[in-house]
């Protein structure tokens, strides 16, 4: 089946209108109620079957259609983040200290128009497609696993999720098969010292500068300990201590967060930076508090479905190169999807296409709008597609 261009450009200002009132009203984590609220109301209106209260405030919509074919599901995440927006724009955040600085407005937005597109095209359209509004993707353990335990995936034979993402330049998109994006772990690291005399230090354990140890000794990790030919990240993002300029710091804190792509990396990483953190400790007469906090999965797309979805963009988005792309160190709860069901998540470009454009989780984070009629027109394209496989492996149902 081919796309519909007529009635797909026919919902693009429906588009505009949903994803900038969502960008004035923003809510984080598992606060979704407007959110999930003005979903569900639209759904509601265009005749889907629809479920709320999914995962506490998400919401799963089905819509049968007048054809045989098997049952796909699209999914969007509809949170927000902690980051004040600083862009000038009519549609900036009202909500203080709140701004959709991740995309999830526009992903919502693009799932809405398919979802409306299907709704008036329900006669000609082969199998089901079930509409996933997820909670909480930001802030682990993610919404994505109270989903599946909720019955999302029931019945699902494929899943697609589609990342707008700036740092491609809008009328590109790219995925790769197999493992495609990483798992986000955390750690935290306390260091515990006697604190003193700034001019008395040999009376004191100085937990400052075991602390300054660790952030120098824990860059050996990727670079000693890892083969050059894997792939892993180690990154202290925060390092805190002392109270004053005369008195020596009787703690201090690090976190910082660790990136890879498969169990055994992972557990590698973890081993050597708690032995660093267990001898460094030592050598300055310190105690430490250790924690490393799992993040979700890393991303791994089924090579049948990244073939399909690379197959598609390359019909519709000419600009993009073709091929797979590279890994990407970031994280994404899709990946819960994917460990149950046969599927893929990629990326459509919503960068300017000359220019630079605001990284995500950035205060001055904004989309080239349209960025989501292509995110919507690939998602109809794989999900019609798919839809007519009749030589794919049926999928485990869900857990």
């Amino acid at each position: 089946m081919t796309v519909n261009e007529q009635s797909l450009q026919s919902l693009y200002g429906d588009m505009v209108e949903w994803r900038r009132h969502l960008h004035r009203h923003p809510e984080l984590s598992f606060q979704e109620y407007e959110t999930s609220d003005m979903v569900a109301r639209l759904l509601e209106e265009w005749g889907l079957d629809v479920r709320r209260g999914v995962a506490g405030t998400g919401v799963v919509a089905r819509l049968d259609g007048g054809l045989p074919g098997r049952t796909i599901a699209l999914r969007a995440d509809m949170d927000a983040l902690p980051i004040t927006d600083a862009k000038d724009c009519e549609y900036r955040s009202t909500a203080q200290g709140i701004m959709h600085a991740c995309g999830h407005d526009g992903h919502t937005a693009e799932l809405l128009a398919v979802a409306k597109y299907y709704s008036l095209r329900r006669e000609e359209t082969a199998g089901v497609r079930v509409f996933l509004f997820q909670p909480g993707e930001e802030t682990l353990p993610g919404g994505a696993i109270r989903m599946i335990e909720d019955g999302a995936l029931d019945g699902v034979d494929a899943v697609y999720g589609v990342h707008l993402w700036s740092l491609l330049p809008c009328g590109t998109a790219a995925t790769r098969p197999g493992p495609f994006m990483a798992t986000p772990d955390e750690f935290e690291i306390e260091v515990v010292g006697r604190g003193g005399h700034g001019g008395l230090p040999h009376e004191s354990k100085d937990a400052l500068l075991a602390g300054a140890a660790l952030v120098v000794a824990l860059q050996t990790v990727v670079s000693r300990s890892v083969n050059p030919l894997d792939a892993a990240v180690l990154s202290v993002g925060r390092f805190s201590a002392g109270t004053a300029n005369n008195v020596i710091a009787a703690d201090s804190k690090l976190a910082g967060t660790v990136r890879s792509f498969n169990k055994e990396m992972r557990e590698l990483v973890r081993g050597r930076l708690e032995e660093i953190v267990k001898h460094t400790c030592a050598m300055h007469g310190c105690d430490y508090r250790f924690r490393f906090i799992e993040g979700y999965p890393p991303v791994v797309n089924d090579e049948r479905e990244a073939e399909r979805v690379l197959r598609l963009i390359a019909e519709h988005l000419p600009d993009t190169e073709s091929g797979p792309c590279e890994r990407i160190m970031a994280g994404e709860d899709f990946s819960y999807y994917l460990e149950r069901k046969p599927g893929c998540f990629f990326f459509v470009g919503a960068g300017k296409r000359e220019g630079h454009s605001a990284p995500h989780h950035h205060p001055m984070f904004d989309l080239e709008e349209e960025a989501m009629l292509h995110a919507a027109r690939l998602l109809i394209a794989v999900a019609d597609d798919s839809a007519l496989d009749t030589g794919a492996a049926a999928a485990p149902d869900g857990e």
